[in-house]
């Protein structure tokens, strides 16, 4: 008895097999899409060397090495090692000016975020001349700092500054307020704070736009009031947009320099000195400029940021596992 001998079909090469919906892609095809999306990317990976990789890696060099206006120039400055660190460190000045950073960065963004959260909510509410008024908190957002740091400078003024005129008419006695070593800090984190709340309101508000109204409404029927819904619905949603607000409000608030030189330079003495300024002094504030330790508080700067930035990160993961 024979058996009949069946021949199957061969296979086609992956190549030829096409169904409808997945026709193959040319080799050609491929390498074209490659080469036009290297040719979009190519001009930011330019700038992001060009302006960021290039200042970190010759800020992270001047820290390391033993810098003078001569071997600036030159080039030949010998490597000294975290010498720069160290000195930084042992500085007297080191521990006033990273307890000033650390209280005009935490102060100004609870302030800030708390002003901006609370007018976001207002604006939400979409009454006669909201959209205006909230246009018009924007404009501290939109000046140059240069002329709000030289607004609030005229206005704390000793002499003639509006606030101490308000002072004088309610019988009180006028207050130094950039003169005074108890009274500066504070005065560049009220303008700091000023200048900050219209970012916390912008974002803070374009938030509240993607919780559904339905939640309220639901809320209401139940008998919530209108700080029990904020608190069970409009904080609890919120807290994503408000972890990026609080992180850039934080990385952004601890290199602010213009605004508190502008107002106080550091001073007086070093009551409103921060890192930021104290970089500043170190490096070009002298006629001997220490170009080394300036660049050392830099980087403790950039590490600073770089722990909240991890730590942001960390917590994001962990809400979204």
């Amino acid at each position: 008895m024979t058996t009949a001998r069946v021949d199957r079909p061969r296979r086609a090469p992956a190549a030829a097999r096409t169904n409808a919906g997945d026709a193959p892609v040319p080799r050609r095809h491929r390498r074209r899409t490659r080469l036009t999306a290297l040719a979009f990317v190519t001009p930011l990976l330019a700038y992001l060397a060009a302006f960021y990789l290039y200042p970190l890696y010759r800020n992270l060099d001047l820290s390391l090495r033993d810098y003078t206006v001569r071997s600036f120039v030159s080039g030949d400055a010998p490597f000294t090692g975290w010498a720069n660190f160290r000195r930084v460190l042992d500085d007297p000045t080191f521990g006033p000016a990273m307890r000033h950073t650390m209280v005009f960065t935490f102060v100004s963004i609870a302030f800030q975020y708390a002003i901006g959260l609370a007018l976001a909510v207002f604006f939400d509410r979409h009454f006669r001349l909201s959209t205006v008024l909230r246009a018009l908190f924007l404009v501290p957002w939109l000046l140059p700092l240069i002329v709000s740091a030289s607004t609030w400078s005229w206005m704390f003024n000793s002499e003639s500054g509006v606030v101490n005129y308000f002072l004088h008419f309610l019988g009180a006695d006028p207050v130094g307020w950039l003169t005074s070593p108890d009274w500066a800090l504070t005065s560049v984190i009220v303008a700091n704070i000023w200048i900050g709340i219209p970012f916390n309101l912008v974002i803070l508000h374009s938030g509240l736009q993607n919780i559904p109204a339905e939640l309220y409404e639901a809320a209401a029927l139940d008998g919530a009031s209108g700080w029990q819904q904020f608190r069970r619905i409009t904080f609890p949603l919120l807290r994503p947009v408000s972890a990026i607000t609080l992180l850039l409000g934080l990385v952004y608030t601890l290199k602010v320099f213009d605004l508190i030189w502008i107002m106080t330079k550091g001073g007086p003495g070093d009551a409103s000195s921060t890192l930021a300024t104290w970089s500043y002094q170190l490096g070009f504030g002298t006629l001997l400029p220490r170009f080394g330790p300036g660049a050392a508080v830099g980087d403790i700067l950039i590490l600073i940021a770089l722990v909240f930035g991890l730590a942001y990160i960390r917590v994001q993961r962990r809400q979204e596992a």
